[in-house]
């Protein structure tokens, strides 16, 4: 990790480590919980002397995009005032994004701006992507895993249904 990429990571735990929806995942990827919307940030170099640091927020997998929908999200994104939807085919998910310079220029007012117009983006579409193409928005992806887990512990413990 160059210099840049340190002082990124550095800015970003003095501005959101207090917080209790933010978790460090590894030293240069962290992710922060904004409503319904996860937000991941990760942090890399760009050459020897820059930094990037992008953010990410996954809104619906499972969704069955067809043409209509694609067009929808690109009419919106040339309405945002930054930021993108995108969609990762392996895993059918739709995603909104944006990216910063990383490095000494990086600063607080910076990371909230992006962070919370990354969630609230996020936020505001998930439901409607998945009532329009189907799928389902992270947070029941994360409900759903969370509950499975009790019930698997539950059942390994005997207070389960067998």
């Amino acid at each position: 990790m160059n210099d840049a990429s340190r002082r990124s990571c550095a800015k970003i735990e003095q501005v959101l480590g207090q917080s209790p929806a933010f978790q460090k995942v590894d030293k240069n990827f962290y992710v922060v919980r904004q409503g319904s919307a996860y937000v991941y940030l990760l942090v890399s170099d760009w050459g020897d002397d820059r930094s990037l640091v992008r953010f990410v927020a996954q809104l619906a997998r499972g969704v069955d995009m067809s043409p209509d929908l694609a067009m929808k999200l690109l009419r919106i994104n040339a309405r945002l005032r930054f930021g993108s939807f995108g969609f990762v085919r392996d895993s059918s998910c739709v995603t909104f994004s944006h990216t910063l310079l990383g490095g000494e220029t990086l600063d607080e007012p910076e990371i909230y701006a992006t962070l919370r117009d990354v969630a609230l983006v996020s936020d505001e579409y998930d439901d409607q992507i998945v009532a329009e193409a189907g799928g389902q928005t992270m947070q029941q992806l994360l409900e759903e895993s969370a509950l499975s887990s009790l019930k698997g512990e539950l059942e390994h413990r005997g207070w389960g249904e067998a």
